[in-house]
């Protein structure tokens, strides 16, 4: 049961690397800062890099969601994962953007609530996740809308090629910036489930997680991101807004600091959230008109269904689980 466990939760992090690639490198792709092999490789490696720096967002994962690990099985954690990983894959056929986050959270809350009822939940913690998961792409929206008014301001005055010439080569840096930080925070959240299992299974006596287990779920998310996530890289490096190097250089650097300020803070977050909100935010600073709103609305629709659907899911895996084992 833990080797299934952990073999999940290296699933889940492998389909996030390559679900949410687009994350990282969609905007310096589709402005042609850089070659998509080439941009996959460097979000690899980061993504890997960043998944190194920290656990903190693992522990809030894998501690605030369940009241204690002895209210947590194999059986819970399993049908959680499927859930999460079932949606993933499906988001990803219908090249629609969607958050790994939202989907294992609400794997978890689905299979928690079969298997002991409310009372095994800790809704402080649950609200404070869901919360940060609300907040983070709002606040992406007006501080892209800031960055993007201000570079406005600073080179307005310059003509478009000469802009788009040295934007082109700062893209490199942004997206290299947004790739760290994306391994910084969704990696961890594999890492917390995969702990989780390993406490409530009398494997380790407290939550804190192992180098190899850090090792296991970095290396999982590069692999997934060296495959890269197409589908999901045209919809959000196009569909959203056209964008042109100085707007994608504002967008990955808007990203990547609200994503890294949330791990900073042990805060998981939805990259795909983050990363929509700060192109509809730079999108909005050029005009509002200039953003399909259109796409975003599908987006949305995406991110309110995300958790009550996989919360159904881990409900009714978590029946098939038991059958099974």
């Amino acid at each position: 049961m833990i080797f299934t466990v952990i073999a999940l939760a290296l699933l889940f992090d492998f389909i996030n690397g390559f679900h949410d690639t687009a994350n990282a490198i969609a905007t310096s792709v589709s402005t042609r800062a850089i070659r998509p092999s080439e941009a996959i490789v460097m979000a690899a490696f980061l993504n890997f890099m960043g998944a190194m720096y920290s656990t903190g967002v693992a522990k809030t994962i894998g501690a605030d969601i369940v009241k204690s690990a002895l209210h947590v099985d194999e059986h819970i954690i399993i049908a959680a994962l499927a859930g999460a990983v079932l949606w993933n894959l499906l988001t990803w056929w219908v090249a629609l953007p969607s958050s790994s986050s939202h989907a294992l959270v609400g794997g978890i809350i689905g299979a928690m609530l079969v298997s002991t009822g409310p009372s095994g939940l800790n809704f402080f913690g649950i609200g404070k996740i869901v919360l940060s998961l609300i907040l983070s792409p709002m606040i992406a929206i007006v501080s892209g809308c800031l960055i993007m008014n201000i570079l406005f301001r600073i080179f307005g005055r310059y003509s478009p090629s000469l802009i788009n010439g040295r934007f082109k080569k700062l893209q490199l840096v942004s997206a290299a910036m947004m790739a760290f930080s994306h391994g910084s925070n969704d990696a961890q959240k594999s890492m917390g489930i995969i702990t989780l299992a390993l406490l409530s299974g009398g494997y380790i006596d407290v939550f804190e997680v192992p180098f190899y287990v850090k090792i296991l779920a970095a290396v999982a998310m590069a692999f997934g991101t060296a495959l890269g996530g197409w589908r999901i890289i045209r919809t959000i490096g196009g569909k959203i807004f056209k964008l042109e190097p100085i707007s994608g250089f504002a967008a990955d650097l808007n990203s990547s600091m609200v994503i890294f300020s949330a791990t900073l803070l042990h805060l998981p977050v939805s990259t795909t959230h983050v990363v929509a909100g700060s192109i509809m935010g730079v999108g909005t600073a050029k005009r509002i008109s200039a953003v399909r709103w259109g796409v975003a609305q599908q987006m949305l629709v995406a991110w309110v269904l995300t958790i009550p659907c996989t919360a159904l899911m881990g409900s009714l895996l978590y029946q098939i689980v038991l059958w099974i084992f």
